[in-house]
């Protein structure tokens, strides 16, 4: 008897494990729901607007807002999230180099220029010797903040450097500006510290910032880095057939949401 009691718990364990796992997918029972985790603006901002119409194609969206770029990341890896929309495909590359993760791109949504704002200063041609300029300090955007800088003749970099080049790559600075580099969240709470600030798309909008009426210089649509720094919604390897994931990029490449963002966002984003 009591041997017929343990082998139903352990039973009902493995039926309640191999639930639990079901839901972990989003796709269980009646509970069709992705869980992605996404930053602020205009990433969160935009999956409000796509969940009705996500609904309508029958699944449930869970946004988890994150204030950092390296969680929504891990989150993904570890299954507790089904995708995240916050970042670009060298940043994903680069991040599963070094932190040895296996996501990959589900689709691409929008661009973001990266642009020089006012800090002390507002005109670039005010720059003396030991004006401190903040930039991004990961890998990608820290090379994209470099390339705008020689664009616009502050410094120039190491022939061949491009979208992989970093403060080691600058030859010549003939203003003898001063580069401050930052993790990307923390730049906007000095820009009055600072002589300019280089932010992304979504954090220049979450400190009050248009990059058409408020950066003093932002990437060209036609430059290096608006081909190369999409941004994607990103899952976990293998998990590319996932249907709820397939409608959610249909969902984000619609018109619906590329009218939006248009409309919203005022060429701080563009729709790929």
């Amino acid at each position: 008897m009591k041997k017929k009691v343990l082998v139903s718990v352990l039973a009902a364990a493995l039926l309640t494990g191999v639930l639990a796992g079901c839901a972990g997918s989003g796709q269980s029972g009646d509970e069709r729901t992705i869980n992605i985790a996404a930053t602020a603006t205009p990433h969160g901002e935009i999956l409000e607007i796509a969940k009705p119409l996500l609904k309508e194609k029958g699944w449930d969206l869970n946004i988890t807002i994150f204030n950092d770029y390296i969680q929504p990341n891990l989150v993904v890896e570890s299954g507790d999230f089904d995708a995240n929309y916050f970042q670009h495909i060298p940043y994903l590359n680069n991040f599963n180099q070094e932190q040895r993760t296996n996501l990959v791109n589900a689709g691409g949504i929008h661009y973001e220029p990266l642009g020089i704002y006012p800090g002390k200063k507002s005109d670039l041609g005010d720059l003396a010797a030991g004006d401190e300029i903040a930039i991004p300090n990961d890998t990608t955007n820290e090379a994209r903040a470099l390339l705008l800088l020689q664009a616009n003749g502050i410094i120039t970099l190491r022939e061949g450097a491009g979208v992989a080049a970093t403060v080691n790559d600058i030859l010549d600075n003939p203003l003898g500006v001063v580069i401050i580099e930052l993790e990307a969240a923390q730049i906007p709470r000095i820009k009055d510290e600072v002589a300019f600030v280089i932010l992304n798309g979504n954090f220049a909008l979450q400190a009050g910032f248009s990059v058409a009426r408020d950066s003093v210089a932002y990437e060209s649509p036609d430059s290096e880095a608006a081909g190369t720094y999409v941004n994607i919604i990103a899952i976990k390897a293998g998990n590319e057939g996932h249907e709820g994931i397939k409608a959610l990029v249909e969902v984000l490449k619609s018109e619906e949401i590329r009218n939006h963002i248009n409309a919203t966002y005022d060429g701080a984003v563009i729709p790929y």
